[in-house]
């Protein structure tokens, strides 16, 4: 047998998907992370869910893994000693940025720290013009004075960036070369290799960040691999990309940028097929962690993919899917402001020590705890029994708290689910309202650990009458990385107006997209016939300062190429701004390429369905205390090892299973779809 793995390593839990080729058999497993040496947690994770399943790593055909460590990295400011090598006279663009001061009246407001402090950030004479054409020649012997002179400051990273560079690379190779031979040991990067973009300051940011982040990557992706290699792998292992597709490690290692959103973007891949399934067009996904809540937003299916985001501060020019990020998760910790006023997150308690009723040490209250308390979550023991839970610890610690603010124990503890629904809500309305979508018309897919709790409550602040928990709600983005597949993106800016483009110019453009994607095939060994090319352009209005992404036409580049496109971006805009002005000229800012490589893949089981009028039987009932009844309710607990195709029930009830526990509230119906998946639907 063999069969096809997907980790993802979280703060709180790692988990694993196991998928046999054979049979389409699937298992999944959880077990705590170890924050000082993911890599550990992963290889005990692997070891004992392939020993659930009587396998070994000997027998697994593919290896793809979602991980924190960059995105952690960046958050704790735990990157390389980096310098920084540019264009003189910009040495300070880092710090100055763009002149957008959304927080100006805010006196508490924090920037984010500069990676490279200013005695690291160098000017190296050169210019190019914004065609690409020389200006000022690069001048090598004040080059190599410079790079000599890094030799002696303990530097781990080197970061390259010109000035448009991404219309001509060749003084950054230079310098490259340079870099490479007189720093041997160095992790050397460029921006017309990381963000070949144009928008100076943002390109820098993400080379800078590429940079800070090399080394840390490096380091985890070669203690991985040997430890993967030395317990009998025997294939090359892969790793998720912002963009929802897999690389390989030794690409990962190099653009370590790409995987900020390693973790989240492979649940939105699995959310989506499941979709298909089920049969739900639009849907909004709802991924809850130990840390933070992800959420996405899909319009028939399709998750829209960004070119530029902010990572906990820093502008980051990269593909990504569009994941909007509140620090709202079952770690986060519950506290009274200076004012009286009870807060939720963003700190959280992690995996260790973990929220309270863990006992590992823990003694800040969180949602955790406050799910216990309320006894929605198994008050003596969680993951399937394997976890036994501290109530009492929990409880005196949401006590505290309610001591400080005058209030019973447990409308405390739904004082803070509420608090930490509001701020899901409000990342929802972020990725909905403010786009021009209205919740109302999706349905919301509930996953991560805590997804299905919190779920139902979510869906009535925004008015959404459907939730879907799928099979294997705790362990979604593990499952996302055996239903994804290989891809890479290629981008080049041309900042033309759409009228005077001709289409040799931009079929040259393509062409040379092309063959870069042609390189990153013969490097993943993907075979012809499992290539695929898919083109999209951002575009704007002349003298915007934001792009709008579209699919470009396919086939031969024409006039009408040109004119579909304007027809694409007037009814984006219109979508997101409520105006699309038709005599205003647009133009072409930058053409990109995603270059996917099809795999062998997962794929949804249809289950068997039960006997006409057999009804769900609970394994058990419990008092559950519900803001809803204004008390305690004895609660109908089901295991969702129990519930088959064909089975419905009606809140107020709890369904328990290993990775994750689903409130159904009152007046709703709960029904089990022919793919397993449980559905929840308002009847108010």
């Amino acid at each position: 047998m063999s069969w096809r793995i997907g980790v993802d390593s979280g703060g709180t839990f790692t988990d694993i998907c196991l998928f046999e080729e054979e049979t389409g058999r699937m298992e999944i497993w959880k077990s705590a992370s170890t924050p000082d040496d993911p890599s550990r947690g992963i290889l005990d994770v692997v070891s004992e869910g392939l020993q659930n399943v009587g396998g070994d790593l000997s027998q697994v055909s593919f290896f793809g893994h979602g991980t924190t460590v960059a995105t952690n990295a960046l958050i704790e400011l735990k990157g390389a000693k980096t310098a920084l090598l540019t264009t003189d006279g910009f040495r300070d663009l880092l710090e100055i940025g763009r002149q957008k001061r959304p927080s100006l009246y805010d006196m508490f407001a924090e920037k984010p720290q500069i990676l490279v402090p200013r005695d690291l950030r160098l000017n190296v004479k050169e210019r190019l013009r914004a065609d690409g054409t020389v200006e000022v020649s690069l001048d090598e012997e004040q080059l190599r004075e410079i790079v000599n002179g890094l030799a002696d400051k303990d530097i781990e990273a080197v970061a390259i960036g010109f000035l448009y560079s991404f219309m001509n690379p060749q003084h950054e190779r230079i310098v490259e070369d340079h870099v490479k031979e007189q720093l041997a040991d160095v992790f050397v990067c460029t921006s017309h290799a990381v963000a070949p973009e144009f928008r100076e300051y943002e390109r820098f940011s993400t080379t800078v960040v590429n940079a800070f982040l090399g080394p840390v990557m490096q380091r985890y992706i070669r203690r991985l691999k040997d430890r993967l290699i030395g317990n009998g792998l025997r294939i090359a292992p892969h790793l998720t990309q912002s963009n929802g597709g897999v690389i390989g490690f030794e690409t990962a290692a190099q653009f370590p940028v790409r995987t900020l959103l390693s973790g989240p973007s492979t649940g939105v891949i699995a959310a989506q097929e499941i979709a298909a399934y089920a049969g739900f067009d639009d849907i909004i996904t709802f991924d809850v962690g130990g840390t933070s809540s992800d959420v996405a937003l899909l319009k028939g299916r399709q998750c829209k993919k960004t070119g530029e985001a902010e990572v906990h501060g820093y502008p980051i020019k990269a593909p990504m899917l569009d994941i909007h990020t509140v620090g709202a998760g079952g770690g986060s910790i519950a506290y009274v402001d200076t004012g009286g006023l009870l807060k939720v997150g963003p700190e959280s308690a992690g995996a260790n020590p973990g929220p309270v009723c863990y006992d590992l040490g823990g003694t800040a209250p969180t949602l955790t705890d406050a799910n216990i308390v309320l006894q929605i979550l198994n008050p003596e023991r969680i993951l399937g029994g394997r976890m036994k839970v501290a109530f009492d610890k929990a409880k005196d610690a949401i006590g505290g708290l309610a001591g400080q603010l005058g209030m019973s124990t447990e409308e405390t503890a739904q004082g803070i689910i509420h608090v930490a629904t509001a701020n899901m809500a409000k990342a929802i309305r972020v990725i909905s309202v403010q786009r021009g979508h209205d919740p109302r018309d999706y349905a919301l897919m509930a996953f991560g650990g805590g997804g299905p709790l919190h779920a139902a409550r979510l869906a009535r602040e925004l008015d959404m009458t459907r939730v879907i928990v799928p099979p294997t709600p705790g362990a979604l983005c593990a499952v996302g990385l055996l239903m994804t597949d290989l891809k890479a993106d290629f981008a080049q800016s041309l900042l033309s107006d759409l009228s005077t483009l001709t289409p040799d110019t931009v079929s040259t453009a393509l062409s040379d997209l092309e063959v870069s994607a042609g390189e990153w095939f013969d490097h993943e060994g993907i075979a012809a016939e499992n290539r695929v090319l898919q083109r999209t352009a951002d575009l704007r209005y002349l003298g915007q300062n934001y792009e709008l992404q579209v699919s470009f036409p396919d086939g031969e580049v024409s006039d009408q190429s040109f004119a579909t496109l304007r027809e694409r971006f007037e009814e984006a805009h219109q979508q997101r701004y409520g105006f699309a002005p038709p005599d205003e000229k647009v133009e072409l800012v930058t053409l990109r390429l995603e270059a996917v490589g099809l795999v062998k893949k997962a794929a949804v089981q249809r289950a068997v369905s039960i006997e006409d009028g057999e009804e769900p039987v609970p394994a058990a009932t419990r008092p559950v205390w519900l803001s809803e009844t204004q008390g305690t309710v004895d609660c109908p607990i089901y295991q969702r090892k129990d519930l088959r195709p064909g089975h419905k029930f009606r809140g107020p009830a709890i369904v328990e299973q290993m990775d994750t526990t689903t409130l159904v509230l009152p007046e709703m119906n709960a029904y089990v779809d022919d793919y397993s998946n449980l559905i929840l639907e308002d009847a108010r």
